[in-house]
Formats: structure tokens, C-alpha cells, sequence
């Protein structure tokens, strides 16, 4: 049964006006206010350090525990939205996100805000999940680009006003209201939602309990062992328990990789899998969020250890790459509208490799204007693959596996992600000196992947329509 049939002013292609402004706005609204939470927290935890007594070694689990409840209940959720109706477990995903903010402002201990932290991971992993999936269903075919930028365009804003909205808040008052101001506008989007999201009736399937432990540990495993990585440099003991979670992570994906190929109703979607466009946009965004992993942690570093930079001009220089998306998104929903991912694709991440390489080899001192104009061509470049590639991602397959496509989206995210922060990490691990310039030429390398990956997609025998433009 379609959307249209339980939600009377669900058409069978998107949404008409005014329904579809008020659901889009309660959308995105939901997204900024994930997004922004999930930025802020990390400007935070020093004050909340010195605040609960905790040490900064317990303290960063308050960022992880965010991290890791997204990471291990991608997949699961993405299950429980096709089987109980994207509306209602993303409803139910503001709701707990909403609480949990209470429960964080309410915090004495820092457990207490670590568990949650973890619940508010836990509603924004549904956000994450299938606000990708309620927009499709609002747009009408023929905009899904357009739709998909607006979520692209809603994150850059979140990541560039993140600090300096956590800075003000932390100037004027206590850091609970970071999560305090959580509670109207989460009220907000329940009351939007609920009355403009479309509805649907969900899909009658088993859920793949066994596939969902497997994931899970993998996941799970493999992002503390990265964090391990990271956080343990000079530690051996550290060292040596990242790469145990590490590999028994590997071992778990590969548990996984056999039950999934035997289960009737497997969580990952492999029906989605053997799409060639849909596979090859997977990895096309594995590489791409790899690469722009790398580049994050590595350019700290050399802006501040090589460069001389202060942090608060460190800051100003990496704002570029966030703050361009802001225009290039609407630009790149239009395009992914008329042309083929494959090519948008293709001219970002070349844009972005060169942009990569170029930093690698930046003289002993750049200006700044130098810098900031690498790091907003990386943006444009980055701009220009993200919406034509979520948008391939969310659209090759049938509306009816919206919400597995978009968990796809997210999933690949995240191990792009964690893929890129392992090689930062193993890069520096073998130069500490060296490891800056190492890692962008890594990232570059990895983009240079990507366009071959997004290349690919031009060559398959038949795309869908809307992929040929």
C-alpha cells in the first residue's frame, strides 16, 4: 500500500503545497536541531569536565556515546521504518531525542549525561535515517535533487553556526541549555510532523534480529577501535586493545557477511546491493567521506603544529569548507535534476583531490588567504558530489525501500568516516612529523578512488531515467 492511500493528501509523486512546505520545514527543522547538538557537544566538554569532576578521558564519552548509538542502529532502524511506517519510528525518534535532552539538562554525574547522550544517539540515529526517505516521499520525482540539497544545505549550516552557537550559550549561561534549548523546538517539529509528514503504512517482514546483533558489534567494535586508535597515541596498552576491537570487528562484519547471504529477510539490503548505479554510489560516498575524514583531522595539525597558526584562526580557516556547501548545495540540486551523478560527481572529487594535493604540498608559509581558498574549493568540490550521489543512492530503487537506501546513505557515511579516521590514525602512528602531509596525500589518493567509482556509473547498461538526465 503506498503513501497515498493512508494519507490523504499524499500524492503518488511527493507531496502538493502547502503540505509538502510544512513537512520539508519539520523535517529539516529536526535535522538542524540533531546536527547542531551533535557540533556543540564537543565544543562543551571542557566546561562539563570541570563541572561534573570528570576526567577528560571519561569526559569525551559524552561525544562517543552519541556516535556509537548512531553507528550500531542505522541498519536496525532503517528495518523498523519500512516495517512500521517511516512516520511513526521517525516521530518516535524526536520524541526520545526531546526527552533525552531533558534527561542531559537534568544531569548530576557525568554517567548520568553519558546514558543520555546515548538515548539522544539513539532518536537522532532515527533522524538521521529517514529524514533522507520522508523527503523523497515529499518531492515529486522530478525534484528529488532539489530536496535532497535542502537536507545537504540544513547540515553545512548546522556545522558552520555549531561553535559559534556553543560559544554563545557557554557565554551567557550554564552548558545544560545547550540541550535545554532542545526541548521547544523538538516540541515544534512533533506538532509539524505529525500533522504534514506523509504516512505509510509500512511493509509486513521478519526482522533480522541476528543480523542486527552482527551489525551492531561490527559497527560498534570497529568505531572503538578507531577511537582506540586516536585516543591511546604513545599508550601501548591503549594501541593494543584498539586493534583486539578492531579485529574482532573485522570478524564480526564477516559473521555478518554470511548470515545476511542466508537470511530471508536480511538487514542489509542487498536487494538495493546488486543495483550496479546504487552500489557504485555506496562506494563513491565511502571514499568521498574518507577523504574528507582525513582532511578534517590532519589539517588541525598542520594549520597549528607546522603552519604557526593560533586555534581560533585554525578555526576561521576550516570554516570555508562547511560555510560554501551552503551555496553550492541549492546548485547541485538543480543540476542532479538534469545530469547525470556520474559527471557531477566526477568534477567534485577531482576538484577535491586537487585541492587535497595542493595542501600536501603548501610551502612553509602560506597565507592565509591561500589556505582558506583550498579549503572552500575542497568544500565546492565536496558540495558538488554529495547531493547527485545521495540522490542516486535514494532513488535507484523502489519507493517502498526508501527507508533501507536511506539508511545506506548514512551507513556509508560512517564508514567512510571511520575508514578515514583509522588511516589518520595509522599515518601518524608511523610519522608523527610526516602524518599531516601523508594523510592528504592519502585523502587525495582516496577522492582520485571515487571518481573512479562515480565513473563507473556511466557505463552501466540501462539507468533509470532520472539518472540520465
Amino acid at each position: 500500500m503506498s503513501a497515498a492511500s493512508t494519507h490523504p493528501a499524499a500524492a503518488a509523486d511527493g507531496l502538493e503545497n502547502p503540505q509538502r512546505l510544512w513537512a520539508v520545514l519539520a523535517i529539516l527543522i529536526a535535522t538542524f536541531m540533531a546536527n547542531l547538538d551533535a557540533a556543540i557537544a564537543n565544543i562543551a566538554m571542557p566546561v562539563i569536565s570541570h563541572d561534573l569532576g570528570s576526567s577528560a578521558a571519561t569526559t569525551v564519552w559524552v561525544v562517543n556515546a552519541y556516535q556509537l548509538a548512531v553507528g550500531i542502529t542505522v541498519l536496525p532502524l532503517a528495518a523498523i521504518g519500512e516495517r512500521f511506517g517511516y512516520k511513526r519510528v521517525y516521530l518516535g525518534g524526536v520524541v526520545l531525542f526531546t526527552l533525552a535532552s531533558i534527561g542531559c539538562v537534568m544531569s548530576s554525574s557525568i554517567a548520568e549525561l553519558i546514558f543520555w547522550r546515548a538515548m539522544q544517539g539513539l532518536g537522532g540515529s532515527s533522524l538521521a535515517t529517514l529524514a533522507p526517505a520522508l523527503v523523497r516521499a515529499a518531492f515529486p520525482q522530478k525534484m528529488a535533487g532539489r530536496g535532497i540539497a535542502l537536507l545537504a544545505l540544513t547540515v553545512a549550516i548546522s556545522a558552520t553556526l555549531g561553535p559559534t552557537v556553543a560559544a554563545g550559550i557557554l557565554h551567557l549561561g550554564d552548558w545544560r541549555w545547550l540541550f535545554g534549548i532542545n526541548l521547544p523546538i523538538g516540541v515544534c517539529v512533533f506538532v509539524i510532523g505529525l500533522a504534514a509528514v506523509p504516512s505509510n503504512q509500512g511493509v509486513r517482514r521478519p526482522f533480522d534480529l541476528a543480523g542486527a546483533i552482527l551489525s551492531a558489534a561490527t559497527l560498534g567494535l570497529l568505531i572503538l577501535g578507531v577511537g582506540g586508535l586516536g585516543g591511546g597515541a604513545g599508550q601501548s596498552s591503549f594501541g593494543s586493545v584498539a586493534l583486539l576491537e578492531i579485529g574482532a570487528g573485522a570478524i564480526a562484519g564477516v559473521a555478518l557477511y554470511f548470515q545476511q547471504r542466508r537470511s530471508a529477510a536480511p538487514l542489509v539490503p542487498l536487494d538495493l546491493l546488486r543495483i550496479p548505479v546504487f552500489s557504485m554510489s555506496v562506494l563513491t560516498s565511502i571514499c568521498s567521506y574518507a577523504a574528507q575524514t582525513l582532511a578534517f583531522i590532519s589539517m588541525p595539525f598542520l594549520l597549528e603544529h607546522q603552519l604557526g597558526r593560533s586555534p581560533a584562526v585554525t578555526g576561521l580557516l576550516m570554516t570555508p569548507w562547511p560555510f560554501v556547501i551552503v551555496f553550492v548545495a541549492p546548485l547541485t540540486g538543480r543540476l542532479s535534476d538534469r545530469y547525470p551523478a556520474g559527471v557531477l560527481c566526477s568534477i567534485g572529487l577531482a576538484l577535491l583531490a586537487g585541492a587535497l594535493a595542493t595542501m600536501a604540498l603548501l610551502t612553509a608559509d602560506p597565507g592565509n588567504i591561500q589556505v582558506a581558498l583550498l579549503m572552500g574549493l575542497c568544500g565546492i568540490g565536496f558540495g558538488f558530489f554529495q547531493t547527485p550521489n545521495n540522490r542516486v543512492i535514494l532513488t535507484a530503487g523502489p519507493q517502498s525501500r526508501g527507508a533501507a537506501a536511506s539508511g545506506m546513505m548514512t551507513m556509508s557515511r560512517l564508514i567512510g568516516m571511520t575508514l578515514g579516521a583509522a588511516f589518520a590514525a595509522l599515518l601518524f602512528a608511523i610519522s608523527p612529523s610526516g602524518g599531516t602531509v601523508m594523510a592528504l596525500t592519502a585523502g587525495s589518493l582516496i577522492a582520485l578512488g571515487g571518481i573512479a567509482a562515480s565513473s563507473l556509473r556511466l557505463r552501466t547498461a540501462r539507468q533509470p531515467a532520472h539518472e540520465k538526465g
